[in-house]
């Protein structure tokens, strides 16, 4: 049988652009026949929210979800938190490590920030200038105590592959994506490594998400291969934006599962908002969760980002419905409707 996941972060609530990744990760499993998976992704323990742990699991039951293996219901390939599963990340580095792939890296996020000189605080695509940068650096870090990174030196070879959502991708990974952290200098294992890693042991077919981590793919796809697995299909959603133009995040709290079960929204209405923001209806009606999985049609997925205005939100405590599809940010969604 066919295999998905959904795999939240437990740093927070679940807010609408969350709950819309499970929603569509779920009704497309569900309408394929799959095997649904749920992951917490808690590697980055000083992030992680103890009550959100079990919280997002409970909000995600209260939209109308539920899954076949998981943290709280067991299963053939746990444990189904990333925290307890160090020593499959630390055999995968291991046969890694035998291919010759791995380093040593000494520089810390700052010495690349300065060696970059990139704006905006970010980093250059880390290749042999910073490799020969680090070799420099080790004797004055190991002088002062310091534990390099490991990285994972990657293949120049190009990706292909054709994404649910995004279609037909191609990435030269050393040049757009570069050396991987595989294990950061604090000993905690890098997102990329341990994704890879579950998704594999998991045996995951496919992977429905957000498309900010469409650049993860193409360095995914190639880890993948080098540790001798084959990688999953992926669809990559265009994310939803707040009445601002704003991506959604977490800590705005109004946008949360929690916060709108608090305020009495029935959980069908926010499934219909999300089920009209995929594009499987015309316009926001009551729905529930099984209802969008016997139709759910991954191809009428916008492939644009959706704003989710005043209105639009205004419609889950019993406003107007917008009339029209999704609008993108930018642009204003159409009059609303009557409501009916």
């Amino acid at each position: 049988m066919p295999r998905g996941r959904y795999a939240p972060s437990p740093t927070g609530a679940q807010h609408l652009g969350n709950a819309r990744t499970a929603l569509a990760a779920w009704a497309r499993a569900r309408s394929t026949g799959s095997t649904f998976v749920l992951r917490l992704e808690d590697l980055d323990r000083p992030r992680t929210v103890p009550a959100a742990v079990t919280g997002n699991l409970h909000e995600l039951r209260w939209l109308g979800l539920d899954w076949d293996e998981g943290p709280d219901v067991g299963g053939p390939h746990g444990p189904y938190r990333q925290s307890c599963r160090d020593e499959l990340y630390a055999g995968a580095l291991a046969r890694l490590r035998a291919q010759g792939r791995t380093f040593a890296c000494w520089l810390s996020r700052k010495d690349l920030r300065e060696l970059s000189s990139a704006p905006h605080g970010s980093t250059a695509v880390y290749g042999a200038r910073e490799r020969a940068a680090s070799a420099r650096a080790e004797v004055a870090k190991r002088a002062q105590g310091k534990e390099p990174a490991i990285r994972l030196r990657m293949p120049e070879t190009t990706e292909r592959w054709d994404d649910g959502v995004a279609g037909r991708c191609f990435v030269d990974v050393a040049s757009a994506v570069g050396d991987l952290v595989l294990r950061r200098a604090d000993g905690a294992w890098a997102y990329q490594l341990a994704v890879v890693v579950d998704d594999a042991a998991m045996a995951i077919e496919e992977v429905v998400r957000g498309d900010d981590l469409l650049p993860s793919a193409a360095a995914q796809r190639a880890l993948h291969r080098l540790l001798g697995g084959d990688p999953p299909r992926y669809a990559h959603l265009p994310l939803l934006h707040g009445p601002g133009g704003e991506r959604l995040a977490k800590r705005r709290g109004e946008h949360t599962l929690g916060a709108l079960q608090h305020a009495g929204v029935p959980p069908d209405r926010v499934v219909g908002l999300l089920a009209w923001s995929l594009g499987q209806i015309e316009r926001p009606e009551p729905l529930a969760a099984g209802r969008l999985a016997a139709s759910f049609d991954l191809g009428s997925v916008p492939r644009h980002p959706v704003l989710l205005d005043d209105v639009a939100l205004g419609w889950l405590h019993g406003g107007a419905a917008p009339s029209g599809p999704p609008a993108e940010p930018g642009r204003a969604l159409d009059t609303p409707g009557d409501g009916r």
